[in-house]
């Protein structure tokens, strides 16, 4: 839809005139307040709110939609701490039944993708008390080593707080460390919701949001960039939805290190937070799309397929989401071990570019920091290059 047929459709008198001024200000490109955001929950309709995302993200990047080429590394399922909401971690007392792969092992996986064009390898994984800040700086110097070209991504706030109390080292100093070692860029991982009283009761005993927000701008300051995240549909609301934001706007504001913001959906299978009722796929795309019309200072939003399943992905792309992430090869057990529809997350290039096109979007392949490697605007051939797979 053209501007001015989007402010024909909000003219409308079904549309509150509260919602009609907020439309206003996306339409004009002017920041909504936090006010205006808990609005756009509370009363806008999926077609309100999904019609201001699809026109920002349009804004933004047209129909293109970005993908790369990716595997993940996870350590270690054993883990200190004992989040509610968590199907994926073994607690240390227990670590029996849980995995912990030796560095070989990390650095065969890391083989294993040779000859292939993955560009990324994400690493991610439980707190273990013997896999600390040395350890792992050894092994990004070993992936270095035997693949320059790949970019390492690696360790939530949630790790690298751990690994540097541990290492009785300052976040500056445990980051220029790991820098030097290799690391190149941060997850978002470990954010779940900043609200001091909700993250007390699902995950108290780990870094709290100042040292979350801490590690970021620390990173951001020594030119690594970082994404973000924030866990939705357990015990928060809306209000907590808009702080979380809030804070994460703030700090984008002040460096603008953010690639990219990523809403979880919490998963209810095989963990402390069973009871809770799944958010539906109405309040998913909403979540999506506020989510877009809100943090205006971030260039991307990201739906991660793997968490979604694939159609859902391809639905939030009508949402205000512009990337759905990487082919990721069966590498991750997070979502799956949590009841993610995906339970073998791994998708060929082609594959993923053709689930971006069903949609009539432009798929884009790119590096971890948007560079583009590859526009998929022409046609797919019937003939699928083998070195897509």
């Amino acid at each position: 839809m053209t501007k001015e047929q989007i402010k024909s459709f909000f003219s409308k008198t079904e549309f509150k005139k509260e919602l009609r001024i907020v439309a206003e200000k996306v339409l004009n490109n002017q920041r909504i307040s936090e006010a205006d955001a808990l609005l756009l929950f509370e009363k806008a309709s999926l077609s309100f709110s999904g019609t201001l995302a699809n026109f920002i993200r349009e804004q933004l990047h047209g129909d293109h939609t970005y993908f790369n080429r990716n595997f993940h590394i996870e350590p270690t399922n054993v883990c200190v701490f004992a989040c509610k909401f968590c199907s994926y971690s073994r607690l240390y007392a227990h670590r029996d039944e849980g995995w912990e792969l030796t560095m070989q092992q990390m650095v065969d996986i890391v083989k294993g993708y040779d000859g292939k064009p993955v560009t990324e390898v994400h690493i991610v994984g439980g707190v273990h008390p013997k896999m600390n800040l040395d350890f792992f700086c050894d092994l990004i110097e070993k992936i270095k080593d035997h693949r320059p070209d790949l970019h390492i991504k690696g360790f939530t706030a949630v790790e690298l707080d751990y690994m540097f109390r541990k290492a009785n080292l300052s976040m500056e100093e445990g980051l220029k460390k790991l820098k030097a070692s290799g690391l190149q860029s941060l997850p978002g991982g470990g954010a779940e919701i900043f609200d001091e009283g909700v993250r007390e009761i699902i995950s108290g005993d780990k870094v709290d949001a100042k040292g979350w927000l801490d590690i970021h701008e620390t990173a951001h300051k020594l030119g690594m960039h970082s994404n973000a995240t924030m866990l939705y549909g357990h015990i928060e609301n809306y209000s907590h939805r808009v702080d979380h934001m809030k804070r994460l706007r703030d700090l984008q504001d002040k460096t603008k290190g953010f690639n990219t913001f990523i809403p979880l959906k919490f998963r209810n299978h095989n963990n402390d937070m069973s009871n809770i009722p799944e958010s539906s796929i109405v309040e998913d795309m909403k979540m999506y799309a506020v989510a877009r019309i809100y943090l205006d200072n971030f260039p991307h939003l990201k739906a991660y397929w793997p968490m979604l399943g694939r159609q859902n992905a391809q639905l939030a792309l009508s949402f205000g989401v512009n990337d759905i992430d990487g082919t990721i090869d069966d590498s991750t057990k997070i979502y799956s071990m949590a009841g993610s529809e995906e339970q073998n997350p791994a998708m060929s290039t082609s594959e993923l570019v053709s689930l971006i096109k069903q949609v009539k979007r432009v798929p884009v392949e790119r590096d971890t920091l948007y560079n583009v490697i590859k526009d998929y605007s022409e046609a797919i051939h019937k003939e699928v290059d083998p070195m897509l797979n």
